[in-house]
């Protein structure tokens, strides 16, 4: 579980593209802070910050010469990518997906997407509960890591609400504030100050297509229960780290997905319901720890292209 390394900086527009053409040249690219700093014109802070999203967001991961961009980097942001300049909704609902499921997890992430059950999040309800859970275990974090690390989870999904002049990929949103994943639902007191009250949006997403909720099933399946050819539909709608629960999506919704499955994935995936039983299921014939599964998925996740 993590805590920091993000330096406090939310990812910023420019970081993933800027990481995958870097290593396409040199594998020590980013190890290099100081050439980094030079290559992409950015402090050294921020060059740390770079590493960080975009090794949680499994766009390249660590070797002995420095970096590498993983497949899934490659297909979306390398030459004659998917989507090589962040431009699509569906790359963003991706990255989300990856950065909350990474196998190294993010603890703000964790709590809030996972474990946070009241409708509302309220930096001055939340923190006490958050930074309890945090130093339940033997290792003990300082309540201002903690406070930063609640901070930048915010950051990366709602807007900051300033531009700054000319700032270019400093601009202060996250991509993902476009996912609109948590939105303001009104004020509350606290003290002598105002602090806003934020929600997550559980609703149907219409812009996320079947492919990647297919994808997103077959990611969790190989990490819930590899060996099985059935999963429950509240393991798929509200269970920690699935679909539903990750991406927001209403009980109706994924029942919907679900019930469609078959036929928009070509029988990758099925499902059964009866009056006693609902279940995911999936043929022998898939492997969900097969890596060519999701690159073949992700493929499907862009076709078609998106009307502008």
């Amino acid at each position: 579980m993590r805590y920091s390394g993000h330096e406090w900086f939310p990812c910023r527009y420019a970081w993933l593209p800027k990481a995958v053409r870097a290593l396409a040249d040199d594998s020590g690219a980013l190890r290099d802070t100081e050439g980094a700093v030079e290559r992409l014109g950015i402090g050294k802070n921020m060059v740390r910050a770079l590493v960080f999203w975009a090794t949680a967001m499994g766009v390249i991961e660590a070797t002995d010469e420095g970096h590498a961009v993983t497949p899934f980097g490659e297909a979306v942001f390398g030459d004659g990518g998917l989507d090589p300049f962040l431009e699509d909704i569906r790359t963003l609902w991706l990255l989300h997906w990856r950065v909350a499921t990474t196998e190294d997890p993010l603890f703000a992430w964790d709590f809030l997407l996972n474990r946070w059950h009241r409708p509302e999040i309220v930096r001055s309800v939340v923190l006490p509960e958050f930074i309890r859970e945090a130093n339940s275990g033997a290792r003990q974090y300082s309540e201002t890591t903690l406070r930063q690390h609640f901070d930048v989870f915010m950051q990366v999904y709602t807007p900051v609400g300033r531009t700054r002049a000319g700032a270019g990929e400093d601009h202060l949103d996250s991509p993902l504030v476009e996912l609109g994943l948590i939105e303001t639902v009104g004020e509350r007191t606290v003290g002598a100050k105002r602090e806003p009250v934020y929600a997550f949006r559980r609703e149907a997403r219409p812009e996320i297509p079947p492919a990647l909720f297919a994808l997103c099933l077959a990611d969790f399946w190989r990490t819930r229960a590899p060996s099985d050819r059935t999963l429950s539909f509240r393991d798929v709608a509200i269970a920690p780290g699935s679909p539903g629960q990750i991406l927001k999506l209403p009980e109706a919704d994924v029942r919907d997905r679900l019930e469609s499955v078959a036929a928009d994935t070509d029988g990758v995936f099925g499902y059964q319901e009866s009056a006693a039983l609902a279940q995911a299921t999936r043929p022998a014939s898939t492997d969900v720890t097969d890596p060519a599964l999701v690159l073949d998925l992700l493929q499907r996740v862009y076709a078609p292209a998106l009307v502008a």
